[in-house]
Parts: C-alpha cells; structure tokens; sequence
C-alpha cells in the first residue's frame, strides 16, 4: 500500500467520523451477551459484586453484574483498567445493555452464530488486543490475558457469537433500504474528499480509484443514521425503567 493510499484511507475516516465500518452498531454490541453471569469475575475488579436490578426492559431485568460485565469487556477490549470508567463511561455502558436487549427482542436466534465466523472475530479480537498486552500474541499469554479480566475463551466465543447473530439483525433489517447513487458519491468526492486531501497536502486521487470506498462509507453513514432511529422508536414503545442508583462505584 502507498503511502498516499494510507493517507486517503486515514482522511477518509477523519472527515466523517460516523461512518467508520457499522461505527454505531459496533458500539452497541460490543458487549451483546448478557447471559454471561458467571463467565466473568466481575469481583477481581474492585470486590464483590451485591446484585441488584439497574434496568428494567419491558419485563426483561438488566442486573448489576450484567452493567459490570460490559464494562469488564469493554475495558478488556480496549486495554484499560474498569476501574478507570468515568461515571459517563458507565452510563453509556448501561445503555448499550439497554439497546441490545431492544434489539434483541426483536428476534430471539434459534441456531448459533457459525464456528467458522467466531474462530474469525477471536481471531481478529486478539490482534487487536495484543497491540495492547502484546503477551496476548502467546496462547499462554492470551489465557493470562483473559483470565486477568475474568473472562475464559468460551465466555468470549459466546460472547463474539452473540455479536454477530445481532449484527446480522440489524444488517437484514436496514440494509435492503440504502441505496447510494453515483451523485452522492461524486457530491462527497468534490465536496469534501478533495479539499481535505488537498489541505493534507496528499495526492488527488481519481474518482474512479476511491469510488468504491466512498460508496460504502456513505452505506454505512446511512446505517448509522437509521439504526440511530429504529433504536429511538424501539425506545419510544417500550417500557424501560432505569431506578435511581450509583454506576456501581458503591461497590469497588
């Protein structure tokens, strides 16, 4: 890859934040299993955990343990520590459980994400995770790494499988309804590609060159925008009870 391809590749992101590959998807799943409860050590984080109901969506309670999880994995994906969180941090953390589980209600999958498909997202969750432990690059430095953040390598596969069976959702749902023509394209290439790759000092690259990278950049734009609105009519119908209580920092 040039140099100037890198370039391209780094701006292209830059200019439109959102539309990173399923961005706002990623977020929300991110942490997609909730029937993990006994797959994470949530007390190697601070003490033990007392359970307690942080949400309620619609009859579906969310407990205390499921809020630590998710910021277990978060801080697990991410090379953090949980106890680093912010208490906004937190909050977005139990929204997301909050979103999944809307999401989830709108099918419930009989069969299990395909082995193939999981080996693949471990595989690419541990390259990611070892830019940050780089003992994870090891088998036994990748259990050490699990086993650091409570988690095992079946906890993780189920986790990862839960992922793309919810993504797989929300891509059946949305994706028949984008559609994205040659004049969006051309309009983002002249608009906003061009001048940004000018002031970057970086090689104008032809449209017929970036075309299909601007092509999906703006699908998933899109994907963004109408999971962004499925989710707040999803919201708006249901019954989501969300008691008044500390983001769990009670309980370090």
């Amino acid at each position: 890859m040039t140099q100037s391809r890198i370039q391209f590749d780094s701006i292209i992101l830059e200019i439109i934040p959102s539309c990173r590959m399923h961005c706002r998807l990623l977020q929300i799943v991110k942490g997609c299993s909730l029937a993990l409860a006994l797959s994470l050590t949530v007390s190697a984080f601070g003490g033990q955990i007392v359970d307690r109901v942080v949400s309620n969506v619609n009859g579906h309670v969310l407990l205390q343990s499921d809020w630590e999880e998710e910021v277990a994995f978060e801080a697990f994906s991410t090379g953090r520590d949980p106890d680093s969180f912010t208490t906004a941090e937190r909050a977005a953390a139990l929204d997301r459980l909050i979103d999944q589980e809307l999401l989830r209600e709108q099918v419930r999958p009989s069969q299990p994400a395909p082995a193939d498909e999981v080996a693949a997202q471990v595989a690419e969750v541990r390259k990611e995770v070892s830019k940050v432990h780089p003992d994870a690059a090891t088998d036994a430095g990748w259990r050490a790494t699990l086993r650091h953040y409570g988690l095992t390598p079946s906890a993780l596969e189920k986790r990862l499988g839960d992922q793309i069976q919810l993504m797989k959702l929300v891509e059946d749902r949305l994706r028949p309804s984008i559609q994205i023509d040659q004049q969006a394209v051309e309009s983002y290439y002249r608009d906003q590609l061009l001048p940004e790759l000018k002031k970057a000092g970086s090689r104008a690259a032809p449209l017929t060159e970036v075309f299909g990278r601007i092509k999906t950049l703006l699908a998933e734009k899109k994907m963004n925008e109408l999971l962004t609105g499925w989710l707040a009519s999803l919201r708006s119908g249901s019954h989501i009870g969300t008691p008044q209580a500390s983001s769990g920092e009670q309980n370090r």
